[in-house]
């Protein structure tokens, strides 16, 4: 009898020991990063979801799974209108919105996914719970309307249009969304000075309300937020270093990180407009390439997906 009572707490305490091992994993989850709601990452001009092994948004994706977030990546058009690649980011939000039961979205837009996830935050607000922006434009670059005045003066337009177009439309077949409308003519104005008044105008939900300012961080219970970098050549085994150097030169030496000018990349509230990041190494491309010792985009992303999750987005 007490042999009986023997084995069977025995096998009691070894059942114990394994429910607790088993457990121990979950209560020490990393859930640094999961947020109430989903995080949407939206690519800029010429961007994807991801081509084969790449990331756009270079290792984030996984990081901020790895935290506990629920990540979605959704492709637009790689070349279009603002609103046309807000569209399409509507549509997709919508789908998920049906297909999982999602009430709302943190978006977070690069480049000229910025004004993507804006246009959506202003015709839909029930579906966004924040706006985030890196890198984005928001009041046009000296790029576009130095391409454009080019284009226009030498009477090329059309035709770099459609070589652009074909380049938009092999990255969007490569990552796997071959049907978008690829317009770069669209694109080009959506992201001149005078088409970037323009959306401003229409949509000015977080707008800064002074120059080189901030704006407000709540808009029709949207969160606004932004940052951006301001360095240009980082790394010298970075390819594409050499090219942001070359359209760098469109700033007229003000502060900027290659595409963007630090004035116009803000928008709502500024977290940081200076970080040591030219416009790629703010997605962590060209493949985890940047300067020595600068702060990691993984890791500054990973920190801001917890100000979310603290903020009870």
């Amino acid at each position: 009898m007490r042999l009986k009572r023997l084995i069977a707490r025995t096998v009691l305490a070894l059942a114990c020991a394994a429910g607790t091992a088993a457990y121990a994993p979950l209560a020490h989850a990393d859930t640094y990063t999961q947020t109430r709601h989903p995080i949407v990452l939206v690519h800029g001009l010429f961007g994807f979801d991801a081509v084969g092994p790449i990331d756009y948004w270079y290792g984030i994706p996984s990081a901020l799974r790895a935290g506990g977030a629920k990540v979605y990546v959704p492709q637009q058009s790689a070349a279009n209108a603002s609103e046309v690649r807000g569209e399409q980011l509507l549509s997709e939000l919508r789908r998920l919105k049906a297909a999982y039961g999602h009430t709302k979205f943190n978006l977070i837009g690069h480049s000229h996914g910025g004004q993507t996830v804006r246009y959506v935050a202003a015709v839909a607000p029930e579906l966004v719970a924040s706006v985030t922006t890196v890198g984005t434009p928001h009041f046009g670059s000296p790029v576009a309307d130095a391409i454009k005045t080019g284009t226009d003066v030498t009477g090329t337009t059309g035709f770099v249009s459609q070589v652009v177009n074909g380049f938009a439309s092999l990255l969007s077949y490569l990552s796997g969304g071959s049907g978008l409308q690829q317009n770069s003519e669209a694109a080009m104005n959506s992201l001149t000075t005078a088409g970037a008044a323009d959306f401003n105008r229409r949509f000015p939900a977080g707008a800064p309300t002074s120059t080189c300012g901030s704006g407000p961080s709540q808009v029709n219970g949207v969160r606004y937020y932004s940052m951006s970098g301001t360095s240009v050549i980082t790394n010298v085994l970075d390819p594409s270093d050499g090219l942001l150097g070359l359209t760098s030169l469109a700033f007229l030496g003000k502060d900027n990180d290659g595409l963007v000018g630090r004035c116009s990349s803000r928008w709502g509230q500024v977290l940081r407009d200076d970080y040591p990041w030219n416009h790629l190494d703010e997605i962590n491309q060209s493949f985890g390439l940047r300067g020595l010792f600068t702060p990691d985009p993984v890791a500054v992303i990973r920190a801001h997906a917890n100000r979310l999750k603290l903020a009870g987005l």
